[in-house]
């Protein structure tokens, strides 16, 4: 998750380059056309599959239905700093619940976001 006033070349760099330092080069890689994105992707990921396909993404950003649906009533974001906190706890959450952690792995299946959260209470 990156969060950026523009999508500019500097900001897709950043976001690229953390990438890469956090998971390595993908062989394949999803975005929409916007320039930026074109160039930092031929440029850092020269032998990877770029793919720009109109509903390629689709997967991708119906993931942000439920981000949308609890913003909404709040009526969007006012600053930077309060629309990060808020998406990379939403992610956070929503990385616990489909098992990317080896948190709450021993609770039955509709509570390890609860034994998860009680885990990380212990630690914290």
């Amino acid at each position: 998750m990156f969060l950026s006033k523009k999508r500019d070349l500097k900001a897709a760099t950043g976001f690229f380059s953390s990438a890469i330092r956090s998971l390595g080069e993908p062989a394949e890689v999803t975005t929409d056309r916007a320039h930026a994105l074109v160039r930092v992707v031929s440029e850092l990921l020269p032998d990877a599959l770029h793919d720009t396909t109109q509903y390629a993404n689709n997967r991708a950003e119906a993931d942000h239905g439920r981000l949308k649906a609890r913003l909404r009533p709040m009526r969007g974001l006012k600053r930077d700093r309060t629309a990060s906190v808020v998406i990379r706890g939403h992610a956070f959450i929503q990385n616990l619940r489909r098992g990317h952690y080896e948190l709450g792995i021993d609770a039955l299946p509709r509570l390890t976001l609860a034994a998860a959260i009680d885990e990380l209470a212990l630690v914290v």
